[in-house]
């Protein structure tokens, strides 16, 4: 046997090369030889999630979030995780950190190597039963008489570690799954049951070592929140008072304690046998607080660990709790800061600029959280319908926490980067004292204490080694804010969560009914019972939102007729989860088949759909332009088309009117804020997934769901949209008082939620008023010949207004032959009966080319012809009369 790695030979020939060569860098290159240890786990890791389907592919490619993914650790033996995290965290650091590695570390690395590709071989080689038992063996690690190879500076190993990405590697597994029949998926998985089942039914006698895991474990994690472990201090100090029930001498040694600059503890650590549970340390860890506080007159904070788990216990604030690794020295000092410097939460008041301000329900909402808070319970869930505040609601009590000296740093999240920046925006509004970077965009975190961020980004950041240890330890945040608390964010992020120990909250605006019981349960609450909550209907009453109306239609999809009600908890959540995209938003094919994509599609939809909306939905600008409308299409290509066939059948909009605004384009932001702008020309915005949730568009009235939602929560998150006030939107004292949905896809009967239905009916803008006041007019001054000249004004008015149609917008198209012959002049002289029907029902209606007006120019316009018209139906007011009432209009009208 030359190497401890020639188990893998056969049948893991690749591991063999990348292990061995780690394994002949430990004396010469200990650094180096860290860094290929990590590599070669990577290349093992890679190869599990290729040949093992039961193992999920999780929101990233990066080694920290396949490691972390649920079902990767649940398929591991006891105790093989801890070893892949010494590999992971040390390999990191050697590639980031200038911390002396030492032959020491690169060892130790090595044996936890052997032993976890000792694990992949033992379970997933043919031959794995046959392995038996194989002891490391470091006699086999030559010790060079020279040094022969050269160490890797850091520069270097960064440079290599860029090379080596195995980002596109994963991206090929992750297409490669997505190609695999179901057939073919049953059959691997068939395969790898069988192989499993005969390694696990030969006992494994393998000594894997733990304790030595557990030891360096601890070690590691302390290093990596900048503790050095070589003061004298730090390890076995000595204490006395310790009770003699305990120790007849009163004397004891305590495994570690951090000391602060000052030369008062800051925290005690008891480490325990990875074969004991950790709790049993509680006790003697908290006698040892007693005595280092009865020395120096400062309680220290409590750590008891064996490695696998670890808890913290502030004894005179909070019970104990499990904790994912240790403090920074900072972090201690404050936790110690804060016992003396904590002021009562009901003695602050909240700012009401912020929040609070004739919105009642902000205030409790607070309340509730603080008294949740001040209870000691570090978590709570806020239900509050979309657009009644919740993130305002989330930065006062930011700001009562942080004037409290509760807070010192927060972390808020949200799943997309508009909603990022849009958070970051508020935070500066409302907290300008405060530092805010987007963690998205800005990667210096030094001085801020407010960092908003997506959870993939955050995610990324947290197994981020620095120079000077990890980027964001447990201890970073005091404060973690979840926008859009729901199962599946918990489900591919909960590592996040799990992570740092902060106060935690969470908000959502989906209905208490509705929140999922997992999500209840993360937060510590019963079902149906979450820390406050205002929901729609309370919003609506009160006249803080405007309820949803439906419009009837009989444009709608043939559904095969399944309610959500009828799926069972995992089909929901399949479908909640497995069919939506996590970056678009997109509907995978799996679940609609090709009877819905032909007819989502399909020209003629499309273009029907626009019909519908063009003519029934709310306007305004006296009824002359639709009122700010949202069209939620099914993916990128569908969003595409829609705009495709509406500058097509809409041209003389001159493709201003309607924009897509997905994550596909790189200036999406830009378009959004201009849609956003209540002047912009922008109207209709058709989008895939950005403007499903938590954009505040108060102006939007109208919102077209041309796609089957199949998530109850996105579904309330969509309907949000609509539900926000605007006042004077439609003229000056005329509020918004609700809005429209086109729900094209059967997603209220798909629900089984109500709404209410009105049959539509198509709004006479003014433009139309004014024609057919004009027509009146001219009809009316026919049979006065004195009047002729002016009625020869009048008709050129209207013909101007028929002739500046464009033939081939969609809805002129249908009229085209009535529109022609008004276009003509001379065709202006005598009507019939039915021609001016025609005129007063058809042509009325249509859109015209004429310049925009402001709406306030065309109700005067209105108001002075009504004026006009009054006195040619009762004689005795002459033309005269009136044009000495309105002179300055009277040319122009």
């Amino acid at each position: 046997m030359t190497s401890n790695f020639d188990f893998l030979q056969t049948d893991f020939p690749k591991l063999f090369d990348h292990a061995t060569h780690a394994e002949s860098l430990v004396y010469s290159a200990p650094r180096a030889s860290c860094f290929y240890s990590r590599y070669t786990l990577e290349q093992a890791v890679l190869w599990l999630y290729e040949n093992d389907p039961y193992l999920q592919l999780p929101y990233d490619t990066k080694l920290g979030a396949l490691i972390h993914e649920q079902t990767f650790q649940d398929n591991l033996s006891p105790g093989i995780f801890q070893k892949i995290r010494i590999i992971h965290k040390v390999g990191n650091i050697a590639a980031h950190q200038q911390k002396a590695i030492g032959d020491r570390d690169a060892l130790h690395l090595i044996e936890e190597l052997f032993h976890f590709l000792y694990w992949v071989c033992r379970y997933y080689s043919k031959n794995g039963k046959n392995l038996g038992e194989i002891p490391f063996n470091p006699a086999l690690l030559q010790q060079p008489e020279t040094s022969g190879t050269a160490e890797k500076t850091l520069e270097e190993l960064q440079q290599l570690e860029a090379k080596l990405s195995q980002t596109e590697a994963m991206k090929r597994i992750a297409e490669e799954r997505q190609k695999q029949t179901a057939a073919e998926l049953a059959a691997l998985k068939a395969q790898l049951d069988a192989l499993l089942a005969a390694n696990k039914a030969v006992p494994d006698h393998h000594n894997w070592n733990e304790a030595n895991t557990r030891k360096y474990l601890i070690d590691v994690l302390l290093q990596e929140m900048g503790w050095d472990l070589s003061d004298p201090n730090c390890r076995e100090y000595p204490v006395e008072g310790m009770p003699q029930s305990v120790n007849k001498s009163g004397t004891g040694k305590i495994d570690y304690v951090l000391w602060d600059d000052n030369g008062l503890p800051l925290a005690v650590i008891e480490a325990k046998r990875t074969t004991k549970d950790p709790k049993i340390g509680q006790q003697q860890a908290k006698l040892y607080a007693d005595c280092l506080e009865q020395k120096f007159n400062q309680r220290p904070i409590i750590f008891y660990s064996n490695g696998y788990h670890t808890y913290l216990w502030d004894d005179q604030n909070y019970p104990p709790r499990e904790i994912h690794g240790f403090l920074r020295k900072d972090e201690l000092q404050r936790l110690i800061w804060q016992r003396t410097n904590k002021k009562a939460l009901h003695l602050v008041q909240v700012n009401q600029d912020i929040a609070g301000f004739e919105r009642p329900y902000q205030i409790e909402a607070i309340k509730r959280i603080t008294e949740t808070f001040t209870s000691k319970n570090r978590k709570a869930l806020l239900v509050m319908a979309t657009g009644t505040g919740k993130t305002r609601t989330a930065i006062a009590l930011v700001d009562v926490l942080m004037r409290a000296n509760w807070v010192k740093r927060v972390l808020f999240l949200a799943d997309r980067n508009s909603l990022v920046r849009q958070a970051k925006r508020a935070f500066n509004k409302h907290l300008p004292n405060a530092t805010v970077i987007n963690l998205v965009e800005e990667k210096d975190v030094q001085g801020a204490n407010v960092v908003v961020s997506t959870y993939p980004t955050v995610m990324n950041q947290i197994n981020q080694i620095e120079r000077d240890g990890r980027k964001f330890g447990s201890g970073y945040f005091d404060l973690v804010i979840i926008d859009e608390a729901h199962r599946s964010v918990y489900k591919k992020y909960r590592y996040i969560f799990e992570h740092f120990d902060s106060l935690l909250i969470g908000l959502t605006a989906t209905p208490r009914d509705e929140v999922n019981r997992d999500t209840y349960e993360i937060f510590g609450l019963e079902q149906g019972n979450p820390t406050f909550a205002y929901e729609l209907d309370d919003a609506i009453k009160d006249g803080y939102l405007v309820p949803p109306q439906g419009i009837k239609i009989s444009l709608k999809f043939p559904t095969v007729g399944i309610k959500y009600s009828e799926l069972s908890p995992d089909e929901k959540a399949e479908y909640e989860e497995k069919f939506t995209d996590p970056e678009t938003g997109e509907i995978l094919d799996e679940i609609n088949g090709t009877a819905i994509n032909n007819w989502l599609f399909n020209d003629d939809t499309i273009d029907k759909a626009l019909e519908i909306l063009m003519e029934f939905g709310l306007r305004v600008d006296g009824g002359d332009r639709l009122g700010k409308t949202i069209i939620f299409a099914r993916n990128h290509n569908h969003a595409e088309k829609i705009l495709e066939r509406f500058n097509k059948n809409y041209p003389h909009y001159n493709g201003k009117f309607a924009k897509l605004i997905d994550s596909h384009d790189p200036y999406a932001q830009s378009l959004l804020d201009e849609f956003s702008e209540k002047s912009s020309d922008v109207a209709i915005a058709v989008s895939v997934d950005m403007l499903d949730t938590g954009v505040d568009v108060p102006e939007v009235v109208n919102l077209v769901f041309f796609k089957p939602v199949y998530s109850r929560v996105k579904f309330n998150q969509m309907i949000g949209r609509g539900t926000r006030l605007c006042p004077d939107l439609f003229a000056p004292g005329e509020d918004k008082t609700e809005f429209l949905i086109f729900d094209l896809c059967r997603n209220f009967e798909y629900f089984e939620q109500q709404v209410t239905e009105t049959d539509p009916k198509p709004a006479e803008g003014l433009a139309a008023k004014l024609f057919k006041t004009r027509l009146a007019l001219f009809q009316t001054v026919a049979t006065q010949p004195e009047l002729k000249e002016f009625r020869n004004e009048i008709g050129d008015r209207l013909h101007e207004y028929v002739a500046s149609m464009e033939p081939e917008n969609f809805m002129v198209r249908r009229h085209l032959k009535e529109v022609e012959t008004f276009s003509q002049r001379e065709n202006w002289q005598n009507f019939t009966p039915q021609q001016l029907r025609t005129l007063e029902e058809v042509i009325a209606q249509l859109p015209n080319g004429l310049p925009k007006e402001k709406p306030e120019t065309r109700r005067f316009d209105l108001l002075c012809l009504q004026n006009q018209h009054y006195p040619h139906q009762f004689p005795r007011r002459t033309n005269r009369h009136w044009r000495g009432n309105c002179p300055h209009r009277a040319n122009r009208i």
